[in-house]
C-alpha cells in the first residue's frame, strides 16, 4: 500500500482568473508520503515497491481510501492503482 497526499486544488487559472471553490476539481496529482514493504507473489517472494517517499504521482479520479491523520487528508492506494 502507498500513502499519498493530494496536491492542493487550483483556485487560479493560468490566465489569472480565480475560480470559486465549488468549481475546482480534486487534483489528480500527489506526493508519496509512505510506502509499504511490497507485494508477495504466489511463491512467497517479496517484490519491493517501485515508488519511494517523495515521488510525484498521477492519481485516478476515483479510488483510494481516505485516511484522516491529525488535520491532513491522505489517501491509501494499492501500487497497482
Amino acid at each position: 500500500r502507498i500513502l499519498i497526499r493530494r496536491a492542493a486544488k487550483e483556485v487560479q487559472t493560468a490566465g489569472g482568473i480565480y475560480l470559486p471553490s465549488d468549481q475546482t476539481k480534486n487534483a489528480n496529482q500527489g506526493t508519496v508520503v509512505a510506502v509499504g514493504p511490497g507485494i508477495r507473489d504466489v511463491s512467497g517472494v517479496l517484490h519491493p515497491p517501485t515508488l519511494a517517499e517523495g515521488d510525484s504521482v498521477l492519481l485516478p479520479e476515483y479510488g483510494g481510501t481516505k485516511v484522516k491523520i491529525d488535520d491532513d487528508e491522505l489517501y491509501l492506494f494499492r501500487e497497482d492503482d
